[in-house]
């Protein structure tokens, strides 16, 4: 399955986490760039990659925690060390309430 290149995350109506990538995909990310594309309000995010295994118990391993991204500008991931998971793991992304950002994976 291909893996999608860019996401509109919307965290003005409901703060969850949205699938990136998802668990069992195999993917090789070179880089994430991540935008805020709101003009007045700063987009803070949480990155983590989680595993989705038939027992029911996950582990989630964080890799940016409440980290703002000041209004017009991007973040960009790409050090493949940073981002480079098991095909065990899915990519996950969780907008604060009024967060508008979008997401390139490369």
């Amino acid at each position: 399955m291909a893996v999608t290149k860019l996401h509109n995350v919307d965290g003005t109506s409901s703060v969850t986490a949205v699938e990136l990538v998802a668990p069992g995909q195999e993917v090789s990310i070179k880089s994430i760039l991540i935008s805020n594309v709101r003009s007045s309000n700063n987009a803070t995010i949480k990155l983590f990659i989680q595993n989705d295994p038939t027992s029911g118990s996950t582990s989630t391993f964080i890799i940016l925690t409440n980290t703002v991204i000041p209004p017009g500008t991007s973040l960009l991931l790409d050090d493949t060390s940073m981002i480079n998971f098991s095909e065990l793991f899915g990519l996950y992304i969780t907008p604060d309430s009024n967060t508008i950002v979008d997401v390139f994976i490369n």
